[in-house]
C-alpha cells in the first residue's frame, strides 16, 4: 500500500483508540422515558390513548421535514430553506388542486418537482458558484417565503376540502387487525434483513454481532411496536400520517446504509477530499442531498396542510425549520457530517413534541418551553462533540 493510499484508507475510517465511544440513540431513548415518566405523573392525560394518537399526528410533518434536514447535515452542511419551500410547495399544490381543478395527485406530484428543482438550483449555487450552503439556503428561506406570500395574495388563506385524497392523508386510520398485521409485518422484515446480513457477513468472513443481542432488539422492536398499535387502537388506530412516515423513515434508513449512494453520503461528510480522491462524484452527491432535502419538505408541508385543512402565510414558518433541524440534531445527526441515520428524525420529533406537548397540557407559557427545547439541543450537540470518533491530524 502507496502512502497516498495509506492515508486515504485512514480518512474514511474513524479511528480506533481516540478513548471516545459513540453512544447511539441510548441518550435520545432515556431522555424519552425520563420525559414521560416526568410528564406522566404531572398530567394523567399525557399517556393516554388519545394523546398520544394526537402526538402521533403532531410529529408527522416536521418530522418528514427533518428527513431532508438530515440529508444536507450528514454532508456537513446546513439546509436553512427548509420551512420555506414546505410552505411554498403546500400553497402549490392547493392552488393547483383547489383553484384550477386539478387532480390532487397530479398536483402533489407538480409540487413535489417545484421543490426538487428547487433542490436542484440550491445545488448548483453550492457546487458550482461555491457558495457557502448556509448563504445559499438562508437566500432561499428570504425568496422562497415571498413567493409563497405573492401566490396567496391578499386573502392570504386557501381553504381545503374535507373529503377527497388530500383530507384522507390525515384522516385515515387502520383498524386494529391491519395496525396488527403492520406491526407483525415489520418485525417479520426486520428479522429476515438481519439474517441475511448475517449469512452474509459470514460468508465475507467479516466479524458477526452475538445471537443474544439480536434476540434482544428483535424482542425491544415487537415490544415497542406492540405497544404502539395496542395505544393508538385504543383511541382511533393508527393513523396513516404515521405509517407514511414511518415508511419514508425505514425506506431513507435503507437506502443510505444498502446503497452505493448511501455510503458515498456518509464518505463525503465525513472527509470531502479522501471521497474526492476515492473516485466519488462530490457534486452530484451533494446536488442530490439538496434536491433529496426540498422534496422530503415539500412533501412534509403537504402533510401539514392535508392536516390543517388548509394553507397561509404562516405556512412552514414559525418554528417549523427550527424544529426541524433541532430534531435531527437531537435524533444523533452529527452536524460535522458523515454520521447519523434517518431513524434520528423519529426520535428527535418525538423527544421535541412530547416536551410541547406535555407543556401545553400543563399550561406552562411558550417561553419557558423554547428554553427547555433549546437546552435540550445544546446538551445533544455537546454530547455529539465528547462522543465523536477523533479525526487524524
Amino acid at each position: 500500500m502507496t502512502t497516498t493510499t495509506g492515508r486515504l484508507y485512514q480518512s474514511l475510517i474513524p479511528l480506533r483508540g481516540t478513548g471516545r465511544t459513540d453512544l447511539g440513540a441510548w441518550p435520545v431513548v432515556g431522555g424519552l422515558v425520563a420525559i414521560a415518566a416526568v410528564f406522566g405523573s404531572l398530567n394523567e392525560h399525557f399517556l393516554s390513548a388519545e394523546n398520544l394518537t394526537n402526538l402521533a399526528l403532531q410529529m408527522a410533518a416536521t418530522g418528514t421535514i427533518s428527513l431532508g434536514v438530515i440529508m444536507v447535515i450528514l454532508l456537513g452542511e446546513i439546509d436553512l430553506s427548509a420551512g420555506s419551500v414546505s410552505g411554498l410547495c403546500a400553497v402549490v399544490m392547493t392552488i393547483l388542486s383547489v383553484r384550477h381543478g386539478w387532480n390532487p395527485v397530479a398536483a402533489v406530484g407538480v409540487a413535489l418537482g417545484c421543490a426538487a428543482l428547487i433542490g436542484l438550483l440550491h445545488g448548483w449555487m453550492f457546487t458550482r458558484l461555491r457558495m457557502p450552503s448556509f448563504v445559499v439556503t438562508l437566500a432561499g428561506l428570504i425568496g422562497w417565503q415571498g413567493l409563497m406570500l405573492y401566490l396567496l395574495g391578499r386573502g392570504g388563506t386557501i381553504n381545503l376540502p374535507f373529503e377527497g385524497f388530500l383530507a384522507g392523508l390525515s384522516d385515515t386510520w387502520l383498524p386494529p387487525w391491519a395496525g396488527w398485521l403492520l406491526a407483525g409485518a415489520i418485525v417479520g422484515g426486520w428479522s429476515a434483513g438481519s439474517l441475511v446480513q448475517r449469512r452474509l457477513r459470514r460468508a465475507a468472513d467479516l466479524p458477526v454481532g452475538s445471537g443474544l443481542g439480536l434476540a434482544l432488539r428483535l424482542g425491544g422492536l415487537a415490544a415497542v411496536l406492540a405497544v404502539a398499535v395496542a395505544v393508538l387502537s385504543a383511541d382511533r388506530g393508527v393513523p396513516l400520517l404515521l405509517v407514511i412516515f414511518g415508511t419514508l423513515v425505514v425506506v431513507l434508513d435503507l437506502m443510505l446504509r444498502h446503497t452505493v449512494f448511501g455510503r458515498h453520503m456518509y464518505a463525503v461528510g465525513g472527509n470531502a477530499e479522501a471521497a474526492r480522491r476515492a473516485g466519488i462524484s462530490i457534486v452530484r452527491v451533494r446536488t442530490i442531498a439538496f434536491m433529496a432535502s426540498a422534496a422530503l419538505a415539500a412533501f412534509g408541508g403537504i402533510l401539514a396542510a392535508s392536516r390543517l385543512a388548509a394553507v397561509n402565510q404562516s405556512s412552514g414558518g414559525s418554528d417549523t425549520l427550527l424544529m426541524a433541524i433541532a430534531a435531527a440534531v437531537i435524533g444523533g445527526t452529527s452536524l460535522f457530517g458523515g454520521r447519523g441515520r434517518a431513524y434520528a428524525a423519529l426520535l428527535g420529533i418525538l423527544v421535541i413534541q412530547s416536551i410541547t406537548n406535555g407543556m401545553l397540557l400543563l399550561s406552562v407559557d411558550s417561553s419557558v418551553r423554547y428554553m427547555v427545547t433549546a437546552a435540550v439541543l445544546a446538551v445533544a450537540v455537546a454530547i455529539d462533540s465528547l462522543a465523536r470518533p477523533g479525526r487524524p491530524r
